[in-house]
């Protein structure tokens, strides 16, 4: 671990964390890494957690949970409850930690970054995001750069972190942690979401961002996690995330026409979506999973460049860890 550099600046450097979180993981996941920053006398944090106007369940009522995939898939989120922000604040940094829902970003963080406020707060400012889910989240990601663009914001690093499970058991453990609110492992499986030992060395990065900032290095355009194992993009998921995004596009719009969120109109499509989606799952994935593998060969170049392109720019180098880790 590294000791904190003196910044020669006359004020503190001000850091703006927004985050959304539903069972806790993503606020422990923050929480760990805005620690070194708002431990240090030469930086200043302020916290923005996201409130929708009507809160999301957690747990899940069933169909309340799928009720809640066409807008997340079309990026048309629930609005929020009025912000603490203004607007008029000027940050040095931002850091933008948040989940996935459905093969894109979660909801209360689409409304944010489509809030008058956000255009104001982040034209120009570079922004750190923290991804905690599953295992799926490189088209979300996308998205959400989209999203940073249209504001004018500087993405300059991108952290992950994904469930150590194995995917075929997350399949049950983390729909049973979201709807029923069981965490802990059963028949054998592990527990859902990220272990202890995830949450804890996210710290690391918070001590490479306060060391930065004492350098201004907020400022230039290169990554400021580079060689911290930031993220390690698994492109074989591309083609599946391809897949349900099309799917959840298309089934979306047709229940968005049902009606609004909660409308009893959409429920008997919710429950036609759900059979398909077992049906998909127990058939054409199989299958789909077994012929990617066999022709994996044959897309050892292609996988190689999208691998590179989805951890940029932070990377999944690890030659700093030994410098940050407690």
């Amino acid at each position: 671990m590294t000791s904190s550099i003196s910044s020669p600046a006359a004020h503190p450097k001000r850091v703006l964390v927004v985050h959304y979180s539903q069972t806790g993981q993503l606020s422990s996941v923050a929480g760990q890494i805005v620690a070194p920053l708002a431990a240090d006398p030469g930086i200043s944090v302020h916290v923005e957690v996201l409130r929708p106007a009507a809160e999301f369940p957690f747990p899940w009522p069933f169909l309340r949970f799928f009720d809640a995939f066409p807008e997340s898939a079309h990026m048309k989120p629930a609005p929020l409850a009025p912000l603490s922000l203004t607007g008029e604040e000027d940050f040095d940094l931002v850091i933008l930690p948040y989940q996935v829902w459905f093969l894109a970003p979660s909801q209360p963080v689409v409304a944010f970054l489509k809030h008058p406020v956000a255009a104001r707060l982040l034209r120009g400012k570079p922004v750190v995001t923290v991804i905690a889910c599953r295992n799926m989240w490189l088209l979300a990601h996308e998205k959400l750069k989209g999203l940073l663009d249209a504001v004018g914001a500087r993405l300059i690093d991108n952290v992950v972190f994904t469930d150590p499970g194995p995917t075929l058991a997350t399949f049950f453990t983390t729909p049973a942690w979201l709807i029923w609110g069981r965490k802990r492992g059963f028949w054998g499986m592990p527990d859902a979401g990220l272990n202890a030992a995830q949450i804890e060395g996210s710290a690391r990065f918070g001590r490479a961002l306060r060391d930065a900032l004492h350098e201004d290095r907020e400022r230039g355009a290169g990554p400021l996690l580079a060689g911290l194992g930031a993220v390690r993009a698994d492109a074989r998921l591309l083609i599946s995330e391809k897949a349900g995004t099309r799917s959840f596009f298309l089934w979306g719009k047709l229940i968005m026409a049902a009606g609004r969120p909660g409308a009893w109109q959409r429920k008997p499509l919710l429950v036609l979506y759900v059979l398909f989606l077992l049906a998909l799952i127990v058939t054409v994935v199989p299958v789909s999973l077994t012929l990617q593998a066999l022709l994996r060969p044959l897309f050892k170049g292609w996988l190689t460049r999208m691998t590179a392109h989805f951890e940029c720019p932070s990377g999944s180098a690890v030659d700093r860890v030994p410098l940050y880790d407690d």
